[in-house]
């Protein structure tokens, strides 16, 4: 099973991100969110974040976790590659990401995601598959 596919926007990014269940879609679509960001096969996993998020439904949940997960980027510049969720329930979202800090010298930074945004963001529990765009 493909983890992802980018969809056509006019002036971001989007994909579809497909999972066995509904917590691998969510890891599947951080994962191809980094991937816009930079190659992933040079990123190791040598840091790890824990995430619990809170939120009124599972649209808000992506939105969030998505969107912390920049924050991690932008703030500490760590780069995610690997996304162990524990938890994910109607409002709640339990994860450790595993990654490293963006060195210049093996990072080649691709595009900038600024943020996920609600247009168009969609969570299909019953095929387990989640849609996002992300402002670029």
């Amino acid at each position: 099973m493909k983890r992802f596919q980018f969809i056509e926007h006019t002036a971001d990014i989007g994909l579809i991100a497909y999972g066995r269940t509904l917590a691998e879609a969510f890891a599947n679509a951080a994962y191809g969110m980094f991937s816009i960001i930079t190659e992933l096969k040079a990123v190791k996993e040598i840091e790890s974040r824990r995430l619990e998020i809170s939120e009124d439904d599972l649209e808000a949940l992506l939105f969030q976790w998505l969107n912390s997960l920049i924050y991690f980027f932008d703030v500490e510049m760590l780069l995610f590659r690997r996304f162990d969720i524990s938890e994910l329930g109607e409002k709640q979202l339990k994860a450790i990401c595993h990654g490293e800090k963006y060195d210049p010298s093996r990072h080649q930074l691709k595009i900038g995601v600024k943020s996920a945004t609600y247009h168009m963001l969609k969570v299909d529990q019953g095929k387990s598959e989640v849609r996002v765009i992300f402002d670029v």
